[in-house]
């Protein structure tokens, strides 16, 4: 008898602290199926997930959001990428022409950030008078920074690069160019 008292009990307690129905459980989940519903339209749609789907809360289902999530990851990631390759220009004994590919892809990697924030920037125009001018803005903004993160690595295509580090630049510039293409698909979307 003891034993099934103390399982009523744990029952009662269980169903009261989770509560299986509600209107709370159910706007998350909207949330969440509107991001991966938007980032079902990009070229990387898990990438695009897994960077925005921690987001859906701020996100909600406002596709400008979204817009603009998608570019702080991508100004946050590259960032991370410049550091990294900085990191290994640093390296002693770099060979010279090894060395000036390294300092071209932070040049170039430099120059992404800077077509991200414009391409933000533009974003934030997008209630004005000149909607399609600004639009127009933001896709071409981050079109330049794709390309400049591709530009990055094809420094090391035609130059004697120890292998290790053509792949290290070659991972971390990849992934930045994931997020800049699915930024860059969102914003295509968003009219």
């Amino acid at each position: 008898m003891e034993v099934l008292t103390i399982f009523t009990v744990l029952f009662l307690f269980v169903s009261h602290v989770h509560p299986t129905s509600g209107s709370s459980s159910t706007v998350p989940q909207t949330y969440t199926s509107y991001i991966k519903e938007s980032c079902n339209t990009t070229t990387y749609p898990a990438v695009c997930i897994k960077t925005l789907g921690p987001h859906a809360s701020s996100i909600k289902t406002n596709p400008l959001s979204l817009c603009n999530y998608a570019l702080k990851e991508a100004i946050q990631a590259t960032r991370d990428s410049s550091t990294t390759v900085s990191k290994l220009a640093k390296q002693k004994n770099i060979p010279s022409t090894e060395a000036r590919a390294v300092k071209e892809c932070i040049s170039d990697l430099k120059d992404a950030v800077y077509q991200l924030r414009q391409t933000v920037s533009a974003m934030g125009h997008l209630k004005d008078a000149d909607r399609e001018f600004e639009w127009a803005n933001a896709k071409t903004y981050a079109s330049a920074a794709i390309t400049d993160a591709e530009t990055c690595v094809d420094e090391f295509l035609d130059r004697k690069v120890d292998p290790v580090v053509k792949n290290k630049i070659k991972g971390c510039v990849s992934d930045v160019e994931k997020l800049i293409s699915n930024a860059l698909s969102l914003i295509n979307h968003l009219y």
